[in-house]
């Protein structure tokens, strides 16, 4: 009987994703500067092509042999990014067909643009690969309480710690107006804020 005390990691690794032509998916996903992993081919009845998005741990396949579902079945894949703006531009840039930057929370109606108080989870963008399989790209820079544990905070991309930062300065500079100083233990602090902001714990203030 296994200790039911312990919780063992069980980790989502890979998602399944239908599609009609193996290299049209290639090449779109490829496009999107997503990493490729491997390109398996067994005879002519099995191929798995596997993509990873910039710091995901997980990645996507694709091929044949795969999967029963029909191809442009998949919808509502999250993406989530710590900046939407930016994320959007990045597309549009590589060609990719995004709609337009929305907001909404839950409960609420869809509206133009990015989340006027820039809230974590609020601000969104759609766009589908050739397929129709649809992704759903989703602002997040602070987790709910409870969804990251602070010893395993990590940031995914280079762009995603640079906005942290921004974030932590900015709220720094609160800091020191309210205690009316610079404050010489500034990189305690900092450390503080971001690895509290992305585990959704108390801020410091």
């Amino acid at each position: 009987m296994p200790n039911l005390s312990t919780t063992l990691d069980m980790k989502l690794e890979v998602v399944v994703i239908p599609v009609s032509d193996v290299d049209r998916a290639k090449h779109f996903y490829g496009r999107l500067g997503w990493r490729l992993d491997a390109d398996f081919v067994v005879g002519e009845a099995f191929r798995v092509v596997q993509f990873t998005p910039p710091g995901s741990a997980a990645s996507v396949h694709f091929g044949n042999g795969l999967t029963a579902a029909a191809p442009g079945s998949a919808a509502g894949l999250y993406l989530i990014v710590s900046d939407i703006e930016a994320a959007h531009a990045d597309l549009v840039a590589r060609g990719v067909a995004v709609g337009d930057v929305y907001h909404r929370k839950v409960g609420e109606k869809a509206e133009p643009g990015v989340d006027p108080a820039r809230r974590s989870y609020a601000s969104f963008a759609t766009f589908e690969d050739p397929d129709g399989n649809s992704w759903l790209l989703q602002e997040v820079t602070t987790r709910l309480p409870g969804r990251v544990e602070p010893d395993a905070a990590t940031f995914a991309s280079p762009m995603a710690l640079a906005a942290a930062l921004r974030r932590a300065a900015s709220a720094h500079g609160e800091h020191e107006t309210r205690v009316g100083a610079p404050d010489p233990d500034w990189p305690d602090w900092y450390a503080e804020y971001l690895v509290q902001e992305q585990a959704g714990g108390l801020l410091p203030l």
